[in-house]
């Protein structure tokens, strides 16, 4: 099975951050995985498959060249306006290259609609900076040819580890509150799950837009309140923010570009994972 997967090359395009890692570490038993990286670290830099990169600095064709992939992962942070001027650089040379994109996108991508949850095909809109920087990049990534593109809206992203459990900590360590929205229904998933999903996207050559969130919702202030029950013993100060008296959906549900059972995630086993 490895041999067979690994004619693949891939590059991740944050492989530093919280995601990218986790899809490095998914990925690179079976296949030939690049990284970029923008702070430099010990490890980072003495990996010899990593390339520093700096997205408002460094041409990223350059490194589409000495890389030569038949696969590009984006999971980049950073500046966005030359975040846009990488992803159409990456675009010419999947074009001329035939290579595939895999985009990570975000339920940013319908903060605008707050009356339902969001499916594949819905339209995207958004009130937010980063929201409206999102779809940019899917509407300049949906031109290509329909073979060569994977779109994938993240919810929120949980693991034991994760930049937002980390913060949560931190935050009662110190004693200070921590951010509950009671009106915001969304749903989520787990490092775990979508690395697992990608490395199938990969396999079964998968195109299109996926929906990568739970299949059911929650609302944050419970699901917030139930991940504080796991990592905290004590009583927890709560911030409720409202940002409208009604209830929001920013939820990213699978409906048309379904994946197989075993790669499908409920918000419950989300917590379970993390009482492990």
């Amino acid at each position: 099975m490895k041999q067979e997967q690994s004619k693949h090359k891939i590059l991740i395009l944050g492989v530093s951050g919280y995601l990218g890692n986790a899809i490095y570490k998914e990925l690179s038993p079976y296949f030939r995985v690049y990284g970029t990286y923008f702070t430099p670290k010990r490890e980072w830099e003495q990996n010899k498959q990593f390339f520093h990169y700096n997205v408002e600095e460094d041409d990223i064709y350059e490194l589409l060249e000495v890389t030569k992939p038949s696969i590009i992962i984006s999971a980049l942070r950073g500046n966005f306006h030359a975040q846009t001027i990488a992803h159409a650089h990456i675009s010419e040379y999947a074009l001329q290259h035939q290579s595939k994109i895999i985009f990570l996108s975000s339920a940013n991508a319908f903060d605008a609609y707050s009356k339902y949850p969001s499916y594949e095909t819905d339209k995207t809109l958004s009130h937010s900076i980063y929201g409206h920087f999102k779809i940019k990049i899917e509407n300049m990534l949906l031109r290509l040819p329909k073979r060569q593109v994977a779109i994938l809206r993240m919810p929120m992203v949980f693991g034991t580890n994760c930049p937002r459990i980390q913060e949560m900590r931190q935050l009662i360590s110190e004693k200070e509150a921590v951010e509950i929205f009671p009106n915001l229904i969304m749903n989520v998933t787990l490092d775990k799950k979508v690395t697992q999903q990608i490395h199938y996207i990969i396999n079964r050559n998968k195109h299109g837009v996926f929906h990568l969130g739970s299949t059911d919702l929650v609302h944050h202030d419970e699901f917030i309140k139930d991940i504080l029950a796991i990592i905290s013993d004590g009583a927890v100060s709560l911030k409720h923010v409202f940002t409208t008296n009604e209830d929001r959906y920013l939820a990213v549900l699978p409906k048309y570009n379904v994946l197989p059972k075993h790669l499908q995630i409920t918000s419950q086993k989300v917590l379970q994972e993390l009482e492990k």
